[in-house]
């Protein structure tokens, strides 16, 4: 097989691969946010409730984070990412014929503990299809990996509303969730064959050599805030802007706007994420993301609502790939994988918290506004805490030229 075969194999891999997380991720984890309202008003249900529904994703994501390693050694990671994303589409599936608040919590933290094993199993896989020494395509590839989120928020925006408008009943929710867990099944019989024809990433022995956590504390502790901040708008913005009196329309065109800047920003950022160093590039994007945020609620026009969903949907999965390659610069290879899962699970943390905070503070007089203002206020915190992060080199393999080989991928249209 020829260079150019592989390559074009190796793209073609990633982009199967990618339904992955646009299952998992931009269909059971953030489609909720359009069904939120509708769920909230058949089942009267509060802010706080509502909010704690993704809450428990989110507390599954982080169970499934820690629990991807131990899947992942005893199945290996094509059966670990095939059953992450079957369960997901299941899960969303099971959602529609439920109305008892602890089986929706039961099958929302099933659909994060699921959406993990995935996520993480998936980026295994895509890592394994390129030779290590081509660090320009590695990065091309695992940025179109994450792009697959933005996938699943563009289709869910596309139908969602007009589905909801269509069915003029109050448990038209459920057929939002039908429709999520059939394009769910429909995603896992179209990666199949993509995860199937992977080689399996090699299983790092077990050894009693522990990673500098402290190097990296101030990105963790940044990544946290980023957890917090970014969940709690993702899940109540729509129900902000209907609130508001955003037409079934106008919704339509936010979520689609939101999920195709998340896919270019997986790519747009590359540049600044390669010459950045130290904790410049994370900080930059987290006071991004705080702008975007704000947007909306300093401004009612609709402009202003797009903006945000344009700002916010570009810079999510930077802030990610950002993270990531700070480790990766960071460390030996050797402490790759502990460092990313400690991140991830930091993450996970601060996605347990937001959801539940901002609907707590939804309760109150002032409404939505003062959860959106909190994440932003969070997101503003992380990304003072970003600039703390010193610059370092620890990192001796053949991906200390990440950064580099960044910026050029993303200078020709394909980044980290």
């Amino acid at each position: 097989m020829t260079h150019g075969t592989r390559t074009r194999s190796g793209y073609g891999i990633a982009l199967a691969l990618a339904l992955g997380p646009a299952i998992a991720l931009g269909l059971a984890r953030f489609g909720y946010a359009l069904l939120l309202a509708p769920m909230r008003a058949s089942l009267h249900w509060s802010f706080t409730t509502a909010g704690a529904l993704s809450t428990v994703n989110s507390v599954g994501y982080l169970a499934g984070a820690l629990l991807a390693g131990p899947v992942i050694r005893w199945r290996g990671a094509r059966m670990a990412f095939l059953l992450g994303t079957g369960l997901s589409a299941m899960a969303m599936l099971a959602t529609a014929g439920a109305s008892n608040p602890l089986t929706l919590f039961g099958l929302r933290t099933a659909a994060g503990v699921s959406g993990a094993v995935c996520f993480i199993a998936g980026a295994a896989l895509v890592a394994r299809v390129s030779p290590p020494a081509s660090v320009r395509r590695a990065a091309a590839l695992l940025s179109i990996y994450p792009a697959g989120i933005g996938v699943g928020i563009v289709i869910s925006g596309a139908v969602t509303p007009w589905l909801l408008a269509a069915v003029s009943s109050p448990s038209a929710w459920r057929w939002g969730w039908v429709l999520f867990g059939g394009l769910g099944l429909l995603g896992f019989i179209v990666t199949m064959p993509a995860a199937v024809s992977c080689d399996e990433p090699p299983v790092r022995p077990s050894t009693r050599e522990r990673w500098p956590l402290k190097q990296l504390a101030p990105l963790l502790v940044c990544y946290v805030f980023f957890g917090v901040g970014y969940i709690g708008y993702l899940t109540f913005v729509v129900a902000y802007l209907q609130g508001r009196g955003a037409s079934p329309g106008f919704i339509t065109a936010f979520w689609i706007v939101l999920g195709a800047m998340v896919i270019a920003g997986a790519f747009g950022w590359a540049p600044a994420i390669g010459r950045l160093r130290a904790g410049r590039a994370p900080s930059l994007i987290l006071g991004v993301v705080c702008l975007g945020t704000l947007l909306p609620l300093v401004s009612r026009s609709s402009i202003a609502a797009i903006a945000s969903a344009v700002i916010v949907g570009s810079s999510v999965v930077a802030l990610v790939a950002a993270v990531m390659a700070i480790a990766r610069r960071s460390l030996p290879p050797q402490h790759w994988a502990s460092a990313i899962t400690v991140l991830t699970v930091g993450f996970a943390a601060g996605q347990c918290l937001g959801p539940v905070l901002a609907g707590v503070l939804a309760d109150h007089p002032a409404g939505l506004e003062a959860g959106l203002y909190a994440s932003a206020g969070l997101l503003a915190v992380g990304s003072i805490v970003a600039l703390a992060q010193r610059h370092l080199d620890g990192n001796l393999g053949d991906d200390v030229a990440l950064g580099p080989a960044l910026a050029k991928t993303g200078s020709q249209g394909a980044g980290s």
